[in-house]
């Protein structure tokens, strides 16, 4: 072997080992001190990929958690409305009771129960307009339920316009599959629903327009064999003397009575119809622009990690007109109040017995999603983590080779003095 000084083989190639160790080596104290197995894409492209989507797939099931919790909140908050709206139905039916017990209550005894019956109702009213959770109206019929919308803009007192000065005799037209209190499915085509004993009855309130379309509904469906309250009218006032006619129903099934969705509700007027599918009503007696709409009211919970995995929520109005409960008179009719009280009872306790359904299901999906964020947590772990024990020993080997390689760099360097020998 031939002696040279400008080039040092020997040394360069202790120099690359003791670099490619330093590299290693350096890699092992990160994943030491991180914890963490994939620090950067090289450590383990594949690796990676694969574990970020499963941190994906976590974050998004801890939040679906946190998201059905809040769903026990609603219910329970709903719940405890209605706890309170049974115990109101319950002094109802005590005071229809007494109130038909004529021969002992006088016209002056039912009389006063009739006033306690009225102050009850609008308690009613008052629960289901007033129960929130948060923004969300949770018992006045718009949470969780598909609703055909009309906001009329014609002309004050124009024909077949909803307006606050004079209401014509309107007609609604309701046609679809409804469920029954025994959960039984029945289709109703092309009925009429009446507002207004006479042409040109006037309306003072978008609430007493309100409270006549919801007589008139209750009337039409109870005759049909369907529960009073199972289509609710909900009317506002929407100001410049237009008001806002809203048909709801969480009893309303597709004609294979799969899901809840909105009934094909038709309001139809002396020059106009309306449909919830959206009917342009251009020149048909309202104002350009004005159509049909569909919506909902809330009651949509994301219980899971990827899109469509919801839960929807329908709870039922309550008010004296959607439980049957207004109008009723103890005076002169009783037993037809006690009839009527309690087939309100028996549609809370449903509407109640549904809740605890609702909430006994986000506890089971709370449970199994806590099992599954369990398991992909030990599934990334086992991608994604450091196995110390391993990688000390790694740590270990590089850190001796470490010392290994600087000593035999220091020999190779040494080695080119030799040649000082052949000079002497």
């Amino acid at each position: 072997m031939g002696l040279r000084i400008n080039t040092n083989t020997d040394a360069l190639d202790a120099y690359r080992n003791l670099s490619m160790t330093q590299s290693k080596m350096s890699d092992s104290l990160q994943k030491l001190s991180s914890g963490y197995r994939i620090n950067k894409a090289a450590d383990d492209a594949a690796g990676l990929s694969i574990s970020q989507g499963l941190q994906s797939q976590i974050g998004g099931l801890t939040q679906a958690v946190k998201n059905a919790q809040d769903g026990i909140n609603v219910v329970q908050t709903a719940d405890g409305a209605l706890t309170e709206v049974d115990s109101i139905l319950q002094r109802m039916n005590s005071l229809a009771v007494q109130a038909a017990n004529t021969g002992s209550q006088d016209t002056t005894a039912r009389q006063a129960a009739q006033t306690e019956l009225t102050q009850l109702n609008a308690d009613l009213d008052n629960i289901g307009s007033t129960t929130s959770f948060g923004n969300s109206k949770l018992l006045n019929g718009s949470f969780g339920n598909s609703a055909a919308t009309l906001a009329a803009g014609a002309t004050v007192g124009s024909t077949g316009v909803v307006t606050s000065s004079t209401v014509a005799n309107h007609t609604f037209q309701i046609a679809g599959n409804f469920e029954k209190a025994d959960g039984s499915t029945a289709s109703l085509s092309a009925t009429n629903v009446v507002v207004g004993p006479a042409a040109g009855t006037t309306y003072a309130t978008a609430s007493a327009y309100q409270a006549a379309l919801q007589q008139g509904l209750d009337s039409t469906m109870t005759t049909a064999g369907f529960a009073a309250g199972t289509v609710q009218a909900t009317v506002s006032d929407a100001g410049n003397g237009v008001w806002k006619v809203s048909l709801s129903s969480d009893k309303a099934l597709t004609s294979t009575g799969a899901g809840t969705q909105a009934s094909p509700y038709v309001y139809t007027g002396s020059t106009f119809t309306i449909s919830s599918v959206g009917s342009d009503l251009t020149g048909k007696g309202v104002a350009a622009g004005t159509s049909s709409t569909t919506g909902t009211g809330g009651g949509v919970f994301q219980i899971g990690a990827n899109a469509g995995e919801a839960q929807t929520v329908s709870i039922g109005a309550v008010s004296a007109s959607a439980l049957g409960t207004s109008g009723l008179d103890l005076v002169n009719n009783a037993s037809s109040a006690i009839t009527a009280i309690q087939t309100a009872i028996t549609n809370v306790s449903t509407e109640r017995a549904n809740l605890g359904a609702y909430q006994n299901g986000f506890q089971h999906t709370i449970n199994n999603l806590n099992v599954t964020v369990e398991n992909l947590q030990s599934s990334n772990s086992s991608i994604q983590d450091t196995d110390m024990a391993s990688e000390m020993v790694n740590f270990t080997k590089e850190q001796v080779l470490q010392q290994a390689g600087v000593s035999m760099l220091a020999q190779a360097n040494s080695a080119s003095q030799s040649v000082l020998k052949l000079l002497g």
